[in-house]
């Protein structure tokens, strides 16, 4: 018996197949069309690709329209590894990544080939150069999204963020949108089946969303944040607090369990 929120295996065992099926069509998209076409294109991609993951997933995005130019800082909290298909759904963006990642099989060649920016923790002089990768991605007016709490949690609280990443927005004069991430099932009650934190193993994490019938990821806009004349502190208070907002909390926890983000 399985209960009326609970996946048979058979479909899950389905939903596995199709999803490795659609990870080889990307994977020779992202070799044989992505040089042949521009960025537009390949950000047009990006964006149907991920839908396509959550759909085969059983997640479905809820995101009204977001009203904000081209090139933001994209800025939010970080609950799962869903959150990158999530935000690229809506909003296709190059992602700030750990270095390690870069070498994972498969996962690190694509993940470079869609514009990941992979980053070498405690490195200043690297975080230098991420920032000016940073500054030319949002100067041809692309966005770029990052996850300043520096890890997941469980969804129901938000971190304080680090501000250093923000700083190309202020250099190039580019706006901040704080972007809120929540997951819930099919009823909309909150749902911890996605989170990445803790103790928790990717696979764990996986099969967790994989015995859901569906889930719902919530993506909810702040109000875009002009970064002129602000500095890295007062912009990262401002971006957590529409986060915070959105998601019903009013301050940031000193201490939680996670994993250091993606």
């Amino acid at each position: 018996m399985h209960s009326s929120d609970t996946t048979p295996y058979l479909i899950r065992g389905w939903r596995c197949l199709r999803l490795a099926l659609h990870f080889v069509w990307i994977g020779l998209g992202a070799a044989l069309i992505y040089p042949c076409v521009g960025e537009l294109r390949r950000l047009r991609l990006k964006q149907a690709w991920s839908h396509r993951i959550l759909t085969l997933l059983a997640v479905k995005v809820d995101a009204p329209a977001i009203d904000a130019p081209p090139g933001c800082l994209i800025v939010a909290n970080h609950i799962s590894w869903l959150d990158i298909f999530a935000i690229n759904a809506v909003r296709p963006a190059a992602f700030i990544a750990k270095s390690e990642v870069r070498h994972w099989p498969f996962i690190g060649w694509l993940s470079a080939r869609n514009g990941t920016i992979f980053l070498v923790r405690g490195s200043r002089a690297h975080a230098q150069e991420i920032n000016r990768e940073i500054d030319a991605l949002l100067d041809r007016e692309q966005d770029v999204a990052i996850f300043p709490e520096g890890m997941t949690t469980d969804g129901t609280q938000v971190r304080s963020f680090h501000g250093a990443l923000l700083q190309p927005a202020i250099e190039t004069g580019r706006p901040i949108l704080p972007l809120s991430l929540s997951y819930c099932d099919a009823d909309g009650r909150f749902s911890l089946a996605p989170s990445y934190a803790g103790d928790i193993t990717l696979m764990q994490c996986f099969s967790a969303i994989l015995a859901r019938r569906r889930l719902i990821a919530r993506v909810r806009a702040g109000a875009v944040i002009a970064t002129a004349g602000k500095s890295r502190r007062e912009l990262a208070a401002e971006a957590h607090a529409e986060i915070s907002r959105h998601l019903g909390y009013t301050a940031a926890p000193a201490t939680s369990s996670g994993k250091h983000g993606t």
